[in-house]
């Protein structure tokens, strides 16, 4: 029973601006699941049913947030309509959202609003969000918090889920090793040691059932590619009831919206050609695929030196820094090494917020400013730009060049972008593309060919 309907417990993972959306949403919840598009950034539609680029003509960054907000709600609404007409009325239809993506609350009331009595269900993560229950009672659907420990649970359930308990349709857990996308590892889990679900999720029911929580679905997300590897999860009076949620298999699809040379590279990736890191100008950590775009992002962090504006015993080598030939001060074993990256034409050095310049080429370093003075408030708050959604306008810490516009990046490869160089989030387990005989010899199933696959178990 999920969202209030008898479904297979199989569930499409809503994936970030553009890569899940009412297509193929609809057509997972034709197959009789639970389909999620997501209303991130979500596509709009002209007459001709063209994509309405999102470009943004305000002049301030609040002018250009609110074009953004606009832009989501009047996608997310788009969205929910197609996956409605898809769905032909079967399985569920959710929306998935990002707590801590710019205007997230006004975005989903707005979708809401406008697509009421077509969407079923709400999922939110990234971030911590005690409102959702509040908007999801209010609209009278189902709410599916995404955490990845009881301890986060915990805290939402005693600061609001108790109040709208009959509300909450289901808890997905998300794997933070093995799920693509941003995932929730705290300060206190090693991002280099993945730990078994397993266990996880027991004491996440556990943790449920001494809060007084109703008996719902857990959604084990992250990491389930087979069936047959998770049968001890099913009928576990331990867990509870299950679902699984799919995220990357379903790239691999007729009606996935992602570009042909996206699909194309997940059925040569490897082992290993994942990467867990923290990129992200989000703080948390994410998973994408190993490409030019990451590789670039790494080489700027190891051009890194600290920096000092006036000389100590550990920074004793002057160094001139920008157009205008500032004198700073780095420790003198580093003199050497700027040197050597200066010669390979990274002239130009940034300044981080932690007092350290990386050296980047002169192209890069107009990109990388360009970029932040364009920012269009995506997120809640943005440690490449400095933007926040607070009365100032700003996290009051100095942007960082180490990050990147994750807007920018998320909707040119959703748009058929260069896929060396953009940020190409996927699943731990994509590397079992090029192994599983569903997809041999470059197939591409259709949505529903692959929900009926993944019900034999494999």
């Amino acid at each position: 029973m999920i969202s209030g309907r008898d479904v297979l417990p199989v569930v499409e993972g809503g994936k970030g601006v553009a890569v899940s959306n009412g297509l193929s949403a609809g057509a997972w919840a034709a197959a009789g699941g639970v389909g999620t598009f997501s209303g991130v950034n979500a596509d709009s539609y002209d007459e001709n049913g063209n994509v309405i680029p999102q470009i943004y003509k305000g002049k301030t960054r609040r002018e250009r947030h609110e074009e953004l907000v606009a832009y989501g709600i009047q996608g997310g609404i788009a969205q929910a309509r197609i996956a409605h007409d898809m769905s032909g009325g079967a399985g569920r239809l959710h929306i998935n959202v990002l707590w801590e993506m710019g205007g997230a609350e006004r975005v989903l009331q707005g979708v809401m609003e406008g697509a009421r009595g077509l969407i079923h269900g709400i999922t939110c993560g990234a971030g911590m969000p005690y409102r959702l229950a509040e908007i999801a009672e209010r609209f009278r659907v189902h709410y599916y918090p995404i955490v990845s420990s009881a301890r986060a649970f915990s805290a939402l359930w005693r600061r609001s889920y108790r109040k709208s308990a009959e509300w909450m349709g289901g808890v997905v857990y998300e794997d933070p090793w093995l799920a693509g996308g941003h995932n929730g590892l705290s300060n206190t889990e090693n991002p280099r040691a993945p730990e078994s679900p397993y266990p996880r999720v027991a004491a996440l029911r556990k943790t449920m059932r001494e809060a007084g929580s109703p008996e719902v679905p857990i959604f084990m997300a992250g990491g389930v590619w087979y069936l047959r590897e998770w049968a001890d999860w099913i009928d576990n009076p331990e867990l509870g009831p299950i679902a699984f949620q799919f995220g990357t298999r379903p790239l691999l699809t007729k009606e996935s919206p992602i570009p042909d040379s996206w699909k194309q590279r997940l059925l040569r990736l490897a082992k290993g050609d994942v990467l867990l890191h923290r990129f992200s100008p989000t703080g948390f950590y994410s998973s994408a695929v190993r490409n030019d775009f990451l590789d670039e992002l790494s080489g700027r962090s190891e051009r890194q030196v600290p920096y000092t504006t006036e000389p100590d015993e550990t920074h004793d080598a002057a160094l001139a820094v920008g157009a205008r030939g500032r004198q700073v001060f780095i420790p003198q074993g580093d003199l050497e090494k700027v040197r050597s990256w200066m010669a390979e034409g990274h002239t130009e050095a940034l300044r981080t917020p932690d007092n350290t310049l990386i050296y980047v080429t002169p192209e890069r370093a107009r990109e990388i400013l360009r970029d932040q003075v364009e920012c269009m408030g995506c997120l809640s708050a943005c440690s490449f730009s400095n933007w926040a959604q607070s009365e100032s306008g700003s996290t009051g810490r100095r942007a960082d060049p180490r990050s990147f516009c994750i807007q920018k990046t998320l909707q040119s490869i959703a748009h058929d972008g260069d896929i060396e160089n953009n940020l190409m989030f996927a699943g731990h387990n994509a590397y079992r593309f090029a192994s599983d005989p569903f997809f041999a010899n470059g197939r591409v199933p259709t949505v529903r060919e692959l929900v009926d696959r993944i019900l034999t178990g494999d």
